[in-house]
């Protein structure tokens, strides 16, 4: 009975300790979601953190093969008008170094049962063969809020995947659009249009893949403003606030005066193109205007890039679907002068190594457009969906690869390697769980002209 007494004492004390000092009862709610780790250069790297409430955060980290050495970043206080989000750029790196890190929040370190790494990018150019590398893709990612959502059977579920794709240790994700899902209550509104952000970053099992994986994104419909949004949404530039505030892009805008998302970026021997195909567009049902879903701006920035980049492989990310020549839904073909143009000058330029990657469809396909013998064949990657609704494709994709088509949820690892002349890109696609769909293997060589 005594050791019973002693025990329920015990606790009242120290459950009194908590009372009379409620910073530590706040202290565990501060974080809202995150750390995130964005862009990777040779010399920094972005660090992405949201509290909960206004906080002071700072980073400190080491290189992983000298714990005892440790940095600290500069401090940064949250604000509500920001979302309370912080984005800090660790600089003075050194290239090809792996870092652990941990977040530390109004002087206290926030406890994350999952480790924090970023690395820089390697330094290998005249010294070496590129790095081998991998990176995942997907796109659509529908995270459920029952107050807001629709009646009926939940539209988004399967959240396990981010834990797969965290399990297949990629270098970076690079997110194809519609990475949120804006509900009728957010389009009006900047408070709205912050309140889904923050949902859907603060997912429980998206956070460890966030804390040790980079991340890049691209925006479609879902992001940008309602469904089939387009340059007429009244509303484009508080959601571009908010894709800035919310990813961690090393550019935005770069090519059409600072408008949009538009932006690029490199990963050893490969760089990206990453594409806005939302902020521009003229309206589907506009057939009295210029029909455009890049702009010309925009493209001639994209074909001035692709001509000067020395890259293997160039990866061209867009929201929508680009080789399939079905005119069905937002397909580029329901464009079909914008989209000739592009894929003219591409062919005109002499540009070897473009590969497209998509979203948007809710399902998964490779297509592949071979013109004639003289020209390599133009692949487009379409992978969809992450967690939200499936469907079944309605229109015949004529330029679909055989054994391709998948129509549950699913993702996709690429990874390049091999030596400089000889690279090679591996594509898999898994499901929710890991589980492997297809593979398909495809050498840079293969992607240049006769």
């Amino acid at each position: 009975m005594k050791q019973n007494y002693y025990f329920k004492l015990s606790i009242l004390f120290v459950f009194s300790i908590f009372l009379s000092n409620p910073l530590i009862f706040a202290q565990k709610n501060l974080l809202q979601s995150g750390p995130m780790v964005g862009y990777s250069a040779m010399r920094e790297v972005l660090l992405w953190v949201q509290t909960s409430e206004p906080a002071t955060v700072y980073f400190e980290y080491w290189e992983k093969s000298q714990p005892q050495k440790r940095n600290q970043s500069e401090s940064y206080v949250t604000k509500k008008v920001d979302a309370f989000v912080a984005k800090i750029v660790i600089d003075n790196l050194e290239p090809s170094t792996k870092y652990e890190y941990e977040l530390f929040i109004n002087g206290k370190k926030a406890i994350r049962n999952y480790p924090l790494a970023f690395q820089t990018q390697e330094l290998w150019n005249w010294r070496k063969e590129p790095p081998d590398f991998k990176f995942a893709f997907g796109s659509c990612a529908y995270i459920n809020e029952d107050k807001y959502d629709r009646p009926g059977t939940p539209y988004g579920g399967s959240y396990e995947i981010f834990t797969s794709i965290y399990e297949k240790k990629p270098d970076f994700m690079l997110w194809g659009g519609d990475n949120i899902y804006l509900r009728e209550v957010d389009y009006d509104s900047r408070s709205g249009i912050l309140h889904r952000n923050t949902h859907a970053r603060s997912l429980p099992e998206l956070q460890p893949l966030l804390g040790s994986v980079h991340h890049y994104a691209i925006w479609d419909d879902h992001d940008f403003g309602p469904n089939d949004a387009d340059r007429g949404y009244a509303f484009k530039d508080l959601t571009t606030e908010a894709f800035r505030l919310f990813w961690g892009n090393p550019n935005y805008g770069v090519g059409t005066d600072g408008k949009g998302i538009c932006g690029t970026f490199y990963w050893a021997d490969v760089q990206f193109f990453l594409l806005d195909n939302r902020y521009f567009r003229t309206p589907n049902d506009n057939h009295v205007s210029k029909r455009e879903v890049l702009g010309e701006q925009q493209i001639n920035w994209l074909i001035d890039a692709l001509t000067y980049s020395q890259a293997t492989f160039k990866f061209v990310v867009i929201g929508g679907q680009v080789i399939n020549p079905a005119q069905v839904f937002e397909n580029y073909a329901t464009y079909p002068e914008e989209r000739e143009k592009l894929l003219s000058l591409i062919r005109q330029s002499g540009v070897k190594g473009v590969f497209f990657l998509s979203g948007d469809r809710h399902h998964t396909e490779l297509s592949m457009l071979k013109e004639n013998d003289k020209v390599y064949p133009l692949y487009d990657l379409t992978v969809s969906p992450l967690t939200s609704g499936t469907a079944n494709p309605r229109e015949n994709n004529t330029n679909r690869v055989e054994n391709t088509l998948i129509r549950e949820r699913n993702f996709a690892t690429l990874q390049v390697t091999g030596e400089r002349k000889n690279r090679k890109l591996t594509i898999t696609i898994f499901d929710t769980k890991g589980k492997e769909l297809w593979k398909k293997e495809i050498l840079a060589q293969d992607l240049a002209n006769n």
